[in-house]
């Protein structure tokens, strides 16, 4: 790889969680080594690529007015600022949802031969689909997984929800494959309130799989690959006041992110170990969050999150901290030995 100079940050998104991809989007840009990049944010939302601030080497951050910002050229991935033609020697993508999340992003910037942080294409669509990621990772024989049932849009809904309620036991979580930040999700108690949760759950996305809850202590671990080598942060226990995980708990401040999570070493080195087996049978790239729940008969698979959020406040940038990096220094090692 040629050094690199210049920097894209892609934030936003077309999906419902375009808002948090700009505070990741936001915070990382600003975390990344201004002394060794110029660094340009650009807001993607429905094809609109626009310029909305940049920062050259030893310089400081310029914000640009809504009715001044140039929109990229999609031909070659370039921009004009003041008269001149930027390039972008490589993509830092923080967009959680499609494009940036689904590997549409990164088969474009495939095809121009331009570097990026995240996964590959293929990886990032399997990884975007939480039943083709599962059914990847049941394969695999590394972890446990939940027993589920599967739906597309346009199949009877109540026949499927009495077949899955004669199969499943309650409670069921109902979620949309794709997205994420809890959009769209149901936790359902009885077999009654089943096909309301899965017509919800289609205002998000065209499949749902119906997944059997599974009680136990929930646990997340990110793992990147530095220099040949996949290395696992520590891990996060999360302590809900809500009845699970949901938008409310994750961004107002109804739970608690115990990190390190307070567990015996053998816990923490069985995640720790999953997370980087799963990391490299998928083939991963850049920095990538996996969910589990630790039952009494075992560690169960939830998902894997290849854009995971990173505002100062977010998971992997606690992650960071505990295990003693800087997180400016952390972002280089992703931009140059990923």
């Amino acid at each position: 790889m040629e050094k690199i100079k210049t920097i894209a940050v892609m934030y936003g998104s077309d999906s419902s969680e375009w808002e948090v991809a700009c505070r990741s989007g936001e915070y990382t840009a600003s975390r990344i080594d201004g002394d060794k990049y110029d660094v340009y944010e650009i807001f993607a939302r429905f094809g609109k690529w626009q310029l909305v601030a940049y920062k050259k080497m030893g310089a400081m951050r310029v914000p640009l007015p809504e009715e001044a910002r140039p929109e990229v050229d999609k031909t070659d991935f370039s921009i004009i600022v003041l008269g001149e033609k930027v390039k972008f020697d490589y993509v830092y993508i923080m967009q959680h949802g499609a494009p940036g999340e689904s590997g549409q992003l990164q088969g474009y910037l495939e095809m121009l031969s331009i570097p990026f942080s995240s996964c590959s294409s293929s990886v990032s669509a399997i990884a975007f689909d939480k039943y083709a990621c599962k059914s990847y990772i049941r394969d695999l024989g590394l972890v446990k997984c939940a027993p589920d049932a599967f739906i597309h849009k346009g199949a009877d809904i109540d026949a499927f929800a009495r077949d899955a309620a004669g199969r499943l036991d309650f409670p069921v979580f109902v979620k949309p494959t794709i997205g994420g930040s809890s959009f769209g999700i149901s936790r359902v108690s009885e077999a009654a309130a089943l096909p309301t949760a899965v017509r919800y759950a289609f205002s998000e996305g065209p499949t749902v799989l119906v997944e059997q809850g599974i009680d136990g202590r929930e646990f997340t671990c990110a793992a990147y690959e530095t220099s040949g080598e996949v290395k696992a942060l520590p891990i996060i226990e999360i302590v809900t006041e809500n009845e699970y995980f949901d938008y409310d708990a994750k961004y107002n401040g109804h739970s608690r992110e115990v990190c390190p999570a307070d567990v015996p070493e053998e816990i923490s080195s069985l995640v720790q170990d999953t997370t980087r087996k799963i990391y490299s049978s998928l083939g991963c790239a850049g920095v990538v969050r996996m969910d589990y729940i630790f039952a009494e008969d075992g560690l169960y698979f939830l998902e894997v999150n290849t854009i995971p959020g990173m505002t100062s406040a977010s998971l992997v940038p606690k992650m960071v901290r505990t295990a003693g990096l800087d997180m400016t220094e952390f972002l280089t090692d992703i931009i140059e030995n990923g």
